[in-house]
């Protein structure tokens, strides 16, 4: 992209360089033939720079253009790039197949089932600019409840919403890497006494959300994982100067809080 700048400038400025040859031409010879007074001479003099102005004016504007439209575009490619980390086609249609191959009723195929549904949100919902809250939720439900079929231990999983406007649109996947981390780092390795609790609230064009778990005390928490990274630049992407991230870590429980202004 910065070559493309470059030889776009070098062009403007050969064709400024050209114009202002011109101009400098007529000057002289409209001087010499016609204005012989010093009066024709400044006047034309103001007219040369005010034109030299202009188009430099002109160029800069176009630069400026230029660079906000290429700007806009890495931006664009770089988001869908984000996005593309969590939508595996492989995975889903692995699932299906297994799912064909399993016994009916069994909490195999139920998960099989689960999983899949999660892997075709994120797949066709998950490229789209917006979806329903609602949506989002749906999801955080079925990744839940998969993950308590998983884990053969128990636990103290709890997801409390409170919507005022289920149909308020936001960017699809972004809690679910919030949640992912607190079944990997916590209930995944506790022996007993894991909890989860998950709070999500809407009301006055704005989100919240809440979601704590306790971890072992030897285990250091981790909140630079390449998951992360993925969500902060998304939020910094889509939601600039209208969202706050902020992680709370205590000696065996971990609390992180989300908001966003959805206009």
């Amino acid at each position: 992209m910065k070559l493309k700048i470059s030889d776009r400038r070098k062009k403007i400025i050969n064709r400024i360089y050209k114009i202002s040859l011109v101009i400098i031409g007529l000057v002289i010879v409209l001087f010499n033939d016609t204005f012989g007074k010093l009066e024709g001479f400044v006047e034309f003099i103001v007219l040369y720079f005010t034109l030299l102005f202009i188009t430099i004016a002109y160029w800069v504007f176009k630069q400026i253009k230029s660079i906000i439209r290429l700007k806009n575009e890495k931006e664009k490619t770089e988001l869908l790039h984000l996005k593309s980390q969590v939508n595996p086609h492989f995975f889903f249609n692995t699932l299906n197949n297994l799912y064909g191959l399993m016994e009916k009723d069994s909490k195999e195929r139920e998960m099989v089932l689960k999983l899949s549904d999660m892997m075709r949100y994120s797949i066709y919902e998950g490229q789209k600019d917006r979806v329903t809250l609602q949506q989002e939720i749906d999801y955080l439900k079925n990744y839940i409840a998969l993950q308590e079929i998983r884990y053969h231990k128990k636990s103290d999983v709890q997801f409390n919403t409170e919507v005022e406007n289920p149909d308020a649109k936001i960017m699809p996947l972004l809690f679910i890497i919030l949640v992912e981390n607190a079944f990997k780092h916590g209930l995944e390795n506790l022996e007993k006494g894991a909890y989860i609790h998950i709070d999500l609230t809407e009301g006055d064009n704005e989100v919240n959300f809440v979601i704590e778990n306790n971890f072992e005390v030897q285990q250091e928490s981790n909140t630079s994982g390449i998951g992360l990274k993925n969500l902060k630049r998304r939020l910094a992407l889509v939601y600039p100067n209208r969202h706050t991230l902020s992680f709370d870590v205590n000696p065996n429980s971990y609390n992180v809080k989300l908001s966003l202004k959805l206009k």
